[in-house]
Order: structure tokens, then C-alpha cells, then sequence
């Protein structure tokens, strides 16, 4: 594995940057490049490393905007917990940059690499043509719009979504491993998902549970420029820059390292089977079958998440002593998920007394006793929502199951005539709270017990029929 990711870094260093670079460089052309020996590989090598940094983007500003965590210090973006987004934020155009970079150097793969190196394979296509879907999956998942072309029109996210779903159709038509054909599924079934076609959504999530375990990971590279951000930010940096809200304490850290930071860099699941299970559950509340949508859930926590792994950690380091806020739990106490809620155990670890278990890919406090009390729809739904949030913290999936989207950024729109007015505002939902209360609580000491401002899971339910969220029922 170390062998393989400094691979990917130097190949970087030829194919990604080859675009950028070559008209300062007469060494560095076309010609030259191109007619360098395995040049598919090279460049397939460069667009995974391209993934890894495009994660990085999205991930650590995701789950900054979300409920998910909070900003306790003050090197990450200051705004985006209120949340505030602006187009003229430098971190919307990083994350807009790292995708556009992710589409653009796969296109240029598919278009002008394979047909000058002979020896491409057909699975080398085929994971091409994957990594280009998936950057029009966050074109879609993350902004209001994005061009779909370097200074193009700005494509709406069901543009880039049918975009996504051709060049499945072309990844799949190519790939010969099962393993990876079944990963393709589930991410078109996610493309259907935000699509809100439930029909064609549940029949590739169905087919992706063939293999319960179903799991795809991206690696990242400590040693040559390539670390997983997020890891720095809630584990490996001496100040703890980021604090979950205390109701998720209990799935922080899924990134950590137990040896030196360079060589410990964990990898982020980002197509896992737990998205199926989900996707039909939700399928299943969202046209009233009730008793299905609670089959699949306790299947889901049998037959997937009790199987997923998870370690003993010592953490005993972690303090939450960004500075922003200084009354976070640091031993176990009880939680309320709003003022009206029952007091809640173990959501909260003492990390000062033994280790803690922490769960890798997937885990959640929602039991089987949980599914089978949720009797109406609102019920079913709360928890489906509840469990994507647990099951997907740390992966950048929250923002968007809030309805929240990015602008254009300024950067384009100065570069671009095609921007309009109308292109360059956040998508923020009307029920999303404001002054930082998605991720606001009070703790008293006096009784043990921490209560969230906000429960956002009852907050979407609320507004179910909101036109930004639950893809199903609107």
C-alpha cells in the first residue's frame, strides 16, 4: 500500500500538474508526455490522488456547514457553522476548483490519454469513466450549479446528475470485476436518490446488496502531500480543532492514528453497502410500507453495521480545547437531542479512564427496539435520517441531506460570462437554524446532563415537505 499511494503522488506530479504546467515548461508537451511507456496507468494514478484531495475539500467544509461538528478553533473556514456562505468564500472556490480539477482531468483521460497509449484496458476506461461520474455527483450533491465546461453554462445539479448516470453506464459496460461493478451500482443508485426517481433508485440499491459488505475506500498519502485532512482536524492535531456535536461524540474519531501520523492515514469509505439498505428503507416510508422500511433497518444493523469493524482506541488526549467553546463534555454524561427529549446514555465516552471503541466504517445507537416503536411514517423517517447521519459522519454526506447547497464561486464568475446573478447564491433551506444553533447545546454540570438546541432530524420531519430534502416524498 505505501509503495502503491507514493506511485499515485509521483504520477501526480506528471499527469495532474502536466495540464497546468506545461506551458511554462517546453520540456513538458503533449508529445511528450503522451508518448511516455503506460501512460493510462500514469494518468488513472494521478485522477485517484485527484479523488483524495477532492475529499479533502469537500469533506472538512461539509461537515463544518452540517450539524455534524463544530469549529472549535479558528484555521478552518469561520463562518460556515452559522452557517454563512458566500460566493466570494475562498473555500467554496477551493471545493468548486477541486472538483472541476477532478472532472476535467478525467475527461482529459477518456479523451486524449487512452487513445495515445495502446495498452489501456478496458478497466482502466472503466475507472475513468467512474471517477468522472462521481465528480458530477458532488457538481450536483453541493452546488446550486456548476459549469459543466472550463468557462461553459453552468449545468443545474439534474444536468450533471444525467451526466453522472451516462458515464455509469459507460463504467459499468467496461468493468470486469464484480466487486467494482457492484460499487458502480450503488453510486448510481445514490445518482437516482437525489434524482427522486425511487423506482430506479431502489432497483440498483437492491441489486448492491448482493454483497452486504460492499465496501470502497479511498487512500490517503501522509508522506508525499496527500493526508486526510479530516483526520488532521478531529484526531492528529495537537489543538482540537473540531468538536462533534456531543449527541455524536460516540462516533468521533473515525480517523486516528496509532503510529506516526506520516505513515497512519486512515482511508474514508465513501460507496458502502449501508447506502443501499438506507435508500430502500427510505423508499419504503416515503410510499407507506411501513413493515418493510422496518425489515430493512433491522436487516441493516444484523446484517451490515454489527459486522463492520471497530477498535479499541486510547484517546485519552482529547480535550476539545479548541478555544470557540469551552464546556464540551469531556467525561460520559447523559444527552438530550432537544429540550423535549428523554436523557439519553452512551452517547458521550469518557476517553480519560480506558479506551473507546470506535467504530471504522459504520456504526449507530438506533436499536431494533428503536425500529420496531417507530409505527408512522414521521417515526420511520426521523430514523432513517438519524441513522444517515450517524452511519455517514466524518464523509461529507450531512450538508446535503440538510438541503444545503454551495454557490458559484466569485472566482468563476469572473472568469466566466455564462454566470448569472442568480447562480452566484447558497442554497440554505428555510428551517435551517441561523447563529450557529445547529450545532449549539448546554451542559449542566449540576445535573450530568447535555441538551442540544436543536434535534435537525425532527427539524427535517417537521418540514418534510420541504423542496430542498427527502428526495421521495415531495
Amino acid at each position: 500500500m505505501k509503495t502503491y499511494i507514493k506511485n499515485i503522488f509521483i504520477a501526480t506530479a506528471i499527469s495532474i500538474s502536466f495540464l497546468s504546467c506545461k506551458k511554462d515548461n517546453p520540456n513538458i508537451t503533449d508529445e511528450v508526455y503522451l508518448n511516455t511507456t503506460n501512460v493510462s496507468t500514469t494518468w488513472l494514478a494521478g485522477l485517484k490522488r485527484q479523488m483524495a484531495l477532492t475529499m479533502n475539500q469537500v469533506i472538512v467544509n461539509t461537515e463544518l456547514v452540517s450539524d455534524n461538528y463544530y469549529n472549535n478553533r479558528t484555521l478552518s473556514n469561520k463562518v460556515f457553522d452559522i452557517p454563512q456562505i458566500d460566493n466570494f468564500d475562498l473555500d467554496v472556490n477551493n471545493i468548486q476548483s477541486a472538483i472541476q480539477r477532478l472532472r476535467e482531468s478525467s475527461e482529459y483521460g477518456l479523451t486524449t490519454v487512452i487513445n495515445a497509449d495502446k495498452t489501456t484496458t478496458a478497466v482502466q476506461k472503466a475507472e475513468m469513466y467512474f471517477i468522472n461520474a462521481y465528480s458530477h455527483l458532488l457538481s450536483g450533491e453541493l452546488f446550486t450549479g456548476l459549469p459543466g465546461a472550463a468557462k461553459g453554462v453552468v449545468l443545474s445539479p439534474a444536468q450533471h446528475y444525467a451526466l453522472a448516470i451516462t458515464a455509469l453506464d459507460q463504467a459499468l459496460a467496461l468493468q470486469t470485476d464484480a466487486g467494482e461493478k457492484l460499487a458502480y451500482t450503488l453510486l448510481k443508485a445514490r445518482v437516482y436518490y437525489d434524482m427522486g426517481d425511487a423506482v430506479q433508485a431502489r432497483i440498483f440499491a437492491t441489486a448492491a446488496m448482493a454483497n452486504p459488505l460492499l465496501l470502497k475506500q479511498q487512500a490517503f498519502d501522509g508522506q508525499n502531500g496527500a493526508p486526510n485532512d479530516f483526520q488532521t482536524y478531529i484526531f492528529s492535531s495537537t489543538t482540537n480543532e473540531f468538536a462533534p456535536l456531543p449527541r455524536l461524540d460516540f462516533l468521533d474519531p473515525k480517523y486516528y492514528n496509532t503510529t506516526t501520523i506520516a505513515l497512519d492515514q486512515k482511508p474514508v469509505s465513501y460507496i458502502k453497502s449501508e447506502e443501499a439498505y438506507l435508500i430502500v428503507a427510505e423508499v419504503q416510508v416515503s410510499g407507506n410500507d411501513l413493515t418493510g422500511a422496518q425489515t430493512t433497518l433491522k436487516n441493516l444493523l444484523t446484517d451490515v453495521i454489527a459486522k463492520r469493524p471497530v477498535v479499541s482506541l486510547s484517546d485519552v488526549k482529547e480535550t476539545r480545547n479548541g478555544g470557540n467553546r469551552t464546556d464540551y463534555p469531556l467525561t460520559a454524561v447523559k444527552v438530550q437531542f432537544d429540550k423535549n427529549d428523554i436523557e439519553r446514555s452512551g452517547y458521550v465516552l469518557n476517553r480519560k479512564i480506558a479506551n473507546i471503541n470506535i467504530s471504522t466504517v459504520s456504526g449507530t445507537m438506533v436499536t431494533a427496539d428503536d425500529i420496531n416503536s417507530a409505527t408512522t411514517q414521521d417515526a420511520l423517517l426521523y430514523l432513517v435520517y438519524r441513522m444517515r447521519q450517524e452511519i455517514f459522519i466524518s464523509e461529507g454526506r450531512r450538508m446535503t441531506d440538510l438541503g444545503i447547497k454551495f454557490p458559484v464561486s466569485q472566482t468563476e464568475q469572473l472568469n466566466n460570462p455564462n454566470v448569472k446573478p442568480a447562480d452566484l447564491v447558497a442554497q440554505i433551506p428555510a428551517f435551517i437554524p441561523k447563529n450557529r444553533e445547529m450545532d449549539d447545546f448546554t451542559n449542566n454540570t449540576a445535573t450530568g446532563v447535555v441538551t442540544m438546541k436543536y434535534d435537525m432530524n425532527k427539524v427535517m420531519v417537521a418540514n418534510k415537505t420541504a423542496k430542498e430534502i427527502f428526495p421521495f416524498i415531495n
